[in-house]
């Protein structure tokens, strides 16, 4: 059967790189004494999906992880034992049963949403958030992303799907994730700031993914940590 975990990420643990968290969790799972499957051949290797890998340097509050058992106990106990066996900086909190024809976490990724933060000392001009809603007012949005075939335009405005400044000054954005159109919240602010004649500084925000989404079949977003039951 599969099963759906969501954690969290935050602190030092933050700067752990996506191949050493799945390291680590393959780890705390057979510390955890869980009933995960393993695939067949040479090699078998834990049956597990990270739904979005997330960048080094940045927390997050909506992480999920799938993988596919043999046997459950309760989703309380596998919490439980999942959090014993796990370090700082990494908490669980949820663990729900799939319905068996749902996609894998990679596979449902449809948006996430993240709150940004200036780094004190690193902000732009002043009042740059009510011109920061203006700019996402425009009919397109260029961005010049480079990669290393090259550069080439991309209109970052279809992925923004929601932008809004939090009452202490934050910045609360819901974006595009899936693998088709993929963007991170840096992109919008480095475009806005290049619009207005400044760049962005290296290392000047604070990046928390608060949640990742995927549709359902009326094709709206929900929830990740929406799917599924939990196991009593």
């Amino acid at each position: 059967m599969k099963i759906r975990i969501k954690f969290r990420k935050f602190g030092p643990v933050r700067f752990i790189g996506h191949l050493d968290l799945m390291r680590f969790f393959q780890k705390m799972i057979r510390r955890a004494d869980l009933d995960i499957a393993y695939s067949n051949g040479f090699s078998p290797h834990q049956i597990m999906s990270f739904a979005a890998p997330l960048g080094v340097g940045l927390e997050s509050n909506g992480e999920y992880m799938d993988i596919e058992v043999h046997s459950v106990t309760t989703s309380e106990d596998m919490r439980t034992r999942l959090n014993n066996a796990s370090v700082d900086g990494v908490r669980i909190l949820s663990v729900k049963r799939l319905p068996d024809k749902c996609q894998n976490a990679m596979a449902s990724v449809a948006a996430a949403s993240y709150t940004v933060r200036f780094k004190e000392g690193r902000e732009p001009a002043a009042d740059y958030q009510t011109k920061l809603l203006s700019f996402l007012e425009q009919p397109e949005i260029i961005y010049e992303k480079t990669t290393k075939k090259g550069s080439h335009s991309l209109d970052l405005k279809p992925a923004v799907y929601e932008l809004k400044i939090l009452e202490d000054g934050g910045i609360y954005m819901l974006v595009n994730a899936s693998s088709s159109g993929n963007i991170k919240p840096s992109m919008v602010l480095e475009a806005f700031l290049l619009a207005n004649n400044e760049t962005l500084q290296e290392n000047a925000l604070s990046v928390t993914r608060e949640d990742t989404y995927q549709k359902d079949p009326s094709d709206r977003l929900v929830s990740m940590g929406d799917i599924g039951e939990e196991i009593q």
